[in-house]
């Protein structure tokens, strides 16, 4: 069997052994959840959680599936602002802050991705509402998008097209590129999207088990696999890639929860796990990660009822 060609459950075996053996990463911190995290309240009802996401301030954003669909708190955990319905966010999935603190977010049903104001107000829309397609002004159920310093946006157009999109601040169609494959530069659901300091994006191709990172022409770098099956990815301001998802091959429901920590030239700086389950602490869909200030973990549950938040303890 040639190497270029293993099936990923076999990568992924490879890699669990020689971190048995103590040949991969060092060992990971320990991380606790905070159970009171995020405070409860009646006028936020429990649900599905796809996305999340950390502002400058480090207050934590999430993207639910009932109303209200954004949500804000405190890194304490009380609530700042809520906004948005269902009627309007038709299929939630990832959710971005831009330098600017404006609030981005991904429709899968509604095929658009949303600029919004801090408070709500929808200040442009990426997309047809409501139509799918493959072209300039239409997608197929988008997963996420980055956003450069300059204003230009980067979206993964990932359940129904293998591609990436990049526009620029005004909305404007630059280019895109990507197709259904295998082989580097192709994708099978092309699930999240993150850029670093330098500008290089970093895609979670997540079918085919591996993050793929990109120069902003759409020239492949690299591509990381058998460390983890990708589902969202988190780039802290000193570079650290954090992606979580699971460890094992893609099958639904995933059999395991899995944090991973790279540097940007893919060495696994630290790992944890967390049970599937829907106690604190446990997770049922792991889905979206996001990491604060004060390296606090926050991550989204896209079968459970609630955002969590971890710490580190040394």
């Amino acid at each position: 069997m040639k190497g270029e060609h293993m099936p990923i459950r076999i990568l992924t075996a490879l890699f669990l052994s020689l971190a048995a053996a103590g040949c991969a990463a060092p060992k990971a911190e320990r991380y606790v959840v905070d159970p009171s995290w995020p405070e409860r309240s009646a006028d936020l009802p429990l649900a599905a959680t796809p996305g999340v996401a950390v502002d400058d301030q480090d207050n934590v954003w999430t993207y639910s599936r009932a109303t209200p669909t954004v949500r804000v708190f405190t890194p304490g955990g009380k609530l700042i602002r809520s906004w948005g319905d269902t009627t309007l966010h038709k299929r939630t999935h990832h959710i971005r802050i831009d330098g600017e603190g404006n609030v981005w977010l991904a429709d899968l049903e509604a095929h658009v991705i949303r600029k919004c104001s801090p408070e709500g107000k929808v200040l442009l829309t990426l997309g047809t509402e409501g139509e799918l397609g493959e072209d300039k002004s239409h997608f197929h159920k988008p997963t996420d998008m980055a956003i450069t310093p300059e204003g230009d946006v980067f979206v993964s157009d990932g359940y129904g097209n293998s591609r990436i999109v990049h526009f620029d601040a005004q909305g404007k169609f630059i280019k895109e590129w990507g197709k259904r494959g295998e082989k580097p530069g192709e994708f099978n659901e092309p699930h999240a999207i993150a850029l670093d300091s330098k500008g290089r994006l970093y895609v979670a191709d997540r079918m085919n088990g591996r993050v793929q990172i990109f120069k902003q022409s759409g020239e492949f770098i690299a591509e990381w696999k058998g460390q983890v099956i990708p589902w969202g990815i988190w780039i802290t301001k000193k570079d650290e890639i954090w992606v979580c998802g699971s460890a094992n091959y893609p099958v639904k429901p995933p059999p395991d929860a899995v944090f991973v920590k790279f540097n940007t030239d893919g060495k696994v700086l630290d790992r944890f796990e967390i049970p599937i389950g829907q106690k604190p602490g446990e997770c049922i869909r792991l889905h979206a990660v996001a990491s604060d200030s004060k390296g606090n973990i926050y991550c989204g549950d896209v079968r459970g009822t609630v955002a969590q938040k971890f710490l580190p303890k040394k």
